[in-house]
């Protein structure tokens, strides 16, 4: 089963920056992406299947945060090098240092303005169970696609 590991971006717009909040708007920021929202996916790690986000990818310079920085909160576990940052006030995850590439965040898409993780059809799933830092022979691979299907019901 050869997938892409390219989302499906049905009518979604090219977009190479975009203005991002929590739920509560404590915390603001714009984020340029590093390709646009051709970098969506999902990870199968622990933390990510309960967390749930679809992401995308920012440099490290890409990301500005315009007002709440004292409110977000950091979470980290196993190794500490992801930092996952968390709206105090409402505790929408916002954005997180990558684990597997230091050099860039990974931006919760339903923080951004005008787009849905429910726009994607097709959102590739990487193998973070098996982490690329930690080797092993499927490490961070594609091992699925979360798939969304609109109800023709109404």
């Amino acid at each position: 089963m050869a997938r892409s590991s390219q989302p499906d971006l049905p009518m979604l717009p090219e977009i190479t920056q975009a203005q991002g909040a929590c739920h509560c708007g404590a915390v603001r920021f714009t984020v340029k992406l590093s390709d646009g929202l051709r970098t969506a996916r999902r990870c199968n790690c622990s933390y990510c299947r309960m967390r749930g986000a679809v992401v995308v990818s920012a440099e490290l310079d890409g990301i500005t945060i315009e007002q709440g920085e004292d409110v977000l909160t950091l979470y980290q576990f196993n190794t500490g090098s992801a930092k996952h940052y968390f709206c105090s006030t409402c505790g929408i995850y916002t954005f997180h240092r990558r684990r597997s590439n230091n050099a860039q965040y990974g931006v919760n898409v339903a923080c951004l303005e005008g787009i849905s993780p429910f726009d994607f059809t097709d959102v590739p799933v990487l193998d973070g169970a098996n982490h690329p830092a930690d080797g092993g022979p499927r490490a961070g691979e594609q091992v699925g696609v979360l798939r969304f299907v609109a109800s023709t019901a109404r």
